[in-house]
């Protein structure tokens, strides 16, 4: 049975940083390709980072410079180290992993960024 879990969302002021992971297991983690998603309040959902099989990353143009996505095959764990974050970063953040027309999802975790 596959599983994403992620975890590490919470509340933080604008300006903060949170740290977001996400563990899978049933899959090969290595081969999958990795993602972060995410929706906000009245949103549709939209991709923020990406970090392919072979290490090579990817991001939204809103989040450049501010967000990181990174992987640890041995944990079968993917990141997103976010900084400086905006009120409009505020949204339900959910893991993917995609291997050609495969894909999985987590749950989520809600992102909250509020004075």
């Amino acid at each position: 049975q596959v599983q994403l879990v992620e975890s590490g969302g919470g509340l933080v002021q604008p300006g903060g940083s949170l740290r977001l992971s996400c563990a899978a297991s049933g899959i090969i983690f290595r081969v999958y390709d990795m993602g972060w998603y995410r929706q906000g309040p009245g949103k549709q959902r939209e991709l923020v980072a990406v970090i392919t099989s072979g290490g090579t990353t990817n991001y939204a143009e809103p989040v450049k410079g501010r967000f990181t996505i990174s992987r640890d095959n041995a944990k079968n764990t993917v990141y997103l180290q976010m900084n400086s974050l905006k009120p409009e970063d505020t949204a339900v953040y959910v893991c993917n992993a995609g291997l050609s027309r495969v894909n999985h999802w987590g749950q989520g975790t809600q992102v909250t960024v509020s004075s």
